[in-house]
């Protein structure tokens, strides 16, 4: 019998037309990585992870994954500072650790995706701190001819007042009041494992930094000081170039980052030849 006119023809019941499964979603899924995963995700961009490749190779703190068919898709390291790195950071908001971070930061965009979904979790923080610019510096830049050095332990007692009063104009917390204990420890460990450096003149210090992350692609530097008393010499600018000159002789980039305020800081930095390259995001708790 021929079909009404409008209506479409049946297909007859022995059809070979294929049927066509149903596509199923991939979802992201919270694990932990191991260190080969860890290290494969900071390779793709070694400068932003520098500080997520560092604490992984010296087994430092804990991590937290987001893996999409068994690739690394976002990171996250988790400690006194949380640092979160890559798409989806959102995924990281309830992680075990992260409402006793005294710190979160990382790249502008991970640490506002993170935030959008934690911030209802872990308060409201001390201070938000967007925009702030990484530098980098691959090119040996021309020498500041000063007198830098190592540090060594017998320059111990004259870093720590040094560095507490980095750290204060950094975050305007005062280390040796607070855990005075643990930040002289910090301190005499950057001097042993190599990571200070110090130019002084007439026990002054005319310039100071330390490496907070060290890899085989880059040194990340924090914690750039002059002796206020002598600020405005062009101590700071000369100390970084040789910094940088001993620094690339063994990596390929040093890299730091700086509060988007700190002009006198970034003039510095661009003068010696480093070039804005992404920006961090700081959320300041205690």
């Amino acid at each position: 019998m021929a079909e009404p006119p409008g209506c479409a023809a049946r297909l007859p019941a022995t059809s070979n037309v294929p049927s066509i499964p149903p596509k199923v979603a991939r979802v992201a899924a919270l694990i932990e990585p191991s260190l080969d995963k860890i290290l494969a995700f900071c390779a793709e961009d070694p400068i932003e992870r520098v500080f997520l490749e560092d604490v992984a190779r010296r087994g430092l703190g804990r991590f937290t994954g987001l893996a999409d068919d068994g690739r690394l898709r976002a990171l996250c390291h988790v400690g006194t500072n949380l640092v979160p790195s890559g798409s989806g950071c959102g995924a990281f908001a309830a992680v075990d650790g992260a409402r006793r971070a005294r710190l979160v930061i990382g790249e502008e965009n991970a640490v506002g995706d993170f935030w959008a979904e934690a911030q209802h979790r872990l308060g409201t923080p001390r201070e938000d701190r967007p925009g702030q610019p990484v530098y980098v510096l691959e090119q040996p830049p021309d020498p500041g001819e000063t007198a830098l050095r190592s540090a060594t332990q017998d320059d111990f007692d004259l870093l720590v007042p040094a560095c507490a009063a980095a750290h204060r104009e950094e975050l305007g917390i005062d280390p040796l009041a607070r855990d005075p204990e643990s930040f002289r420890w910090r301190t005499r460990m950057q001097i042993e494992d190599g990571r200070s450096w110090l130019w002084v003149e007439d026990g002054r210090i005319l310039f100071k930094a330390e490496a907070s992350a060290w890899t085989p692609s880059a040194v990340q530097l924090q914690q750039v000081w002059v002796d206020p008393l002598v600020r405005g010499r062009g101590y700071a600018q000369r100390g970084m170039r040789d910094l940088c000159r001993l620094l690339l002789e063994r990596v390929p980039a040093v890299c730091l980052f700086v509060r988007a305020e700190n002009a006198p800081a970034i003039r510095v930095y661009e003068n010696v030849g480093m070039r804005h390259t992404i920006s961090y995001r700081s959320l300041v708790f205690v």
